[in-house]
């Protein structure tokens, strides 16, 4: 199998098969099944909210490249008459900036810092996208949902159940009959303002926030994850926010870190230790959780097995899509084809290769032959 990895790395830099998982399961007996809000996966690998997720091409270019799901561009929610509470989040992006960042304990990783925040064309655009996603998601090519930022009030404050109404029932329309399927993002730039600088105030968004959005829609029937911010508050914290939030349908964990000085958002290694380390605290304390989603850092195969070893079905990333073409190994293809090669095909780091790692070590067993990635959730 060793063997076989090396040639299909090699082989694969040039074009990465439409239905690779197919394969992994052929030539490695490898399960990769995994899950994301309730729907099944062929494998775990996603995208995040964000500017690689704004257009039609860039859904088509991710169902081809083979992308088990993509959560739209985050949409500022509004009332009947336009007006949206969180309006000073719908501004324009600057051009992102993939840099290196070092983390405090000297690892050196990736980091996109750019100074923009959701949606900044019209809420019409918004709903002809998640016709879009919502035909391309039945179709089962691709799972690709809406995400929103709703109000979110002070503690002495009603929510504003007009915007939540009329946002979230324009959204169910544009989804169709089915259940509306929708991420809520409690974003990094929310963690570094001053609307979130109290506990008190967090924890009650994160406890009425899926009610106030279930309750918009006339028969209750959305499946809603909260995408969770890392709040400038200790571990512990964040342990509170994670019961808080108990009553979604799952959980992205976390977003990325807030940098106070330069007043941006960042990734890199400081990010996925923290959040694997509170992780780890959540499962010693055996916290009753909805399903996960890992999210941070997520910049090999390794990385997405010690998310899933903590308890998560799946993982989003967004950094891993946008480095400089020559931190592939892959020689052709879209970046979230290369993304997708070097995660999954990568001999030394990559997602086989490190489940082959975790049945040498015996810490990973074979279930009819197969290892299977879901049956790592319940191995920490």
């Amino acid at each position: 199998m060793r063997a076989q990895l090396e040639r299909d790395f090699e082989r694969f830099k040039r074009e990465l098969p439409r239905d690779f998982p197919a394969h992994v399961r052929d030539a490695y007996r490898i399960d990769l099944a995994a899950r994301y809000l309730g729907y099944p996966l062929p494998h775990p690998i996603g995208k995040g909210s964000g500017q690689l997720s704004l257009s039609q091409e860039q859904l088509e270019t991710d169902r081809a490249a083979g992308l088990a799901f993509v959560v739209l561009k985050t949409v500022i929610a509004e009332d009947p008459e336009g007006i949206r509470s969180m309006g000073a989040w719908a501004i324009r992006e600057t051009r992102m900036k993939v840099e290196r960042r070092v983390s405090e304990a000297g690892r050196e990783g990736w980091t996109v810092t750019w100074k923009g925040r959701g949606w900044d064309r019209s809420f019409e655009d918004y709903l002809a996208l998640v016709r879009m996603a919502a035909d391309v998601t039945r179709a089962g090519d691709l799972v690709a949902v809406p995400s929103v930022k709703y109000h979110l009030p002070h503690l002495d404050e009603p929510f504003r159940t007009a915007e939540y109404e009329h946002t979230t029932g324009l959204l169910a329309l544009a989804w169709g009959g089915s259940t509306l399927s929708l991420e809520k993002d409690f974003s990094p730039t929310l963690a570094g303002d001053a609307l979130a600088d109290e506990q008190a105030r967090i924890l009650r968004w994160l406890r009425e926030v899926p009610d106030q959005i279930r309750r918009s829609v006339n028969d209750g029937s959305v499946r809603l994850a909260l995408k969770l911010m890392n709040a400038r508050f200790d571990d512990a914290f964040q342990l509170e926010m994670l019961a808080a939030a108990a009553s979604a349908d799952a959980l992205v964990v976390f977003n990325r870190l807030w940098d106070p000085v330069r007043g941006v958002a960042f990734g890199g290694h400081d990010l996925s230790e923290r959040n694997c380390r509170v992780l780890r605290q959540a499962r010693s304390e055996a916290l009753p959780l909805p399903p996960l989603t890992g999210s941070g850092n997520v910049c090999s195969g390794r990385m997405i097995l010690e998310y899933a070893r903590l308890g998560c079905e799946s993982v989003q990333l967004h950094t891993f899509f946008q480095l400089p073409l020559s931190e592939y190994p892959a020689t052709e293809g879209s970046r979230s084809q290369r993304a997708l090669h070097a995660l999954v095909f990568d001999p030394k780091n990559g997602l086989i290769a490190g489940m082959l790692d975790l049945e040498a070590s015996g810490v990973l067993g074979r279930q009819r032959g197969e290892l299977r990635f879901l049956d790592l959730e319940v191995l920490a």
